[in-house]
């Protein structure tokens, strides 16, 4: 995972959930977010596929479990 990736998805997270203290590491889960819900979720990945201008299909978001995977995937996609 490149750190630029990860700065990247730090200031989505902070503007969807509303959160300027939030820190992302590869471990981060929705767990770990207390506004992680199902309505926030579907924004996250909106906002990370306009940021990164990829788009997802439903079985790669099914079955991701973190961040790092998250990034690993957008870096697949946008071939960064």
């Amino acid at each position: 995972m490149k750190s630029e990736t990860l700065n990247r998805m730090k200031e989505i997270f902070r503007d969807v959930f509303d959160d300027q203290t939030i820190e992302l590491s590869a471990e981060t889960s929705a767990k770990d977010i207390d506004t992680w819900d199902s309505f926030n979720h579907i924004n996250l990945i909106i906002s990370m596929e306009q940021a990164f201008k990829i788009k997802f299909d439903i079985s790669e978001l099914s079955s991701l479990k973190n961040v790092g995977e998250m990034a690993a995937l957008i870096e697949r996609k946008s071939g960064a």
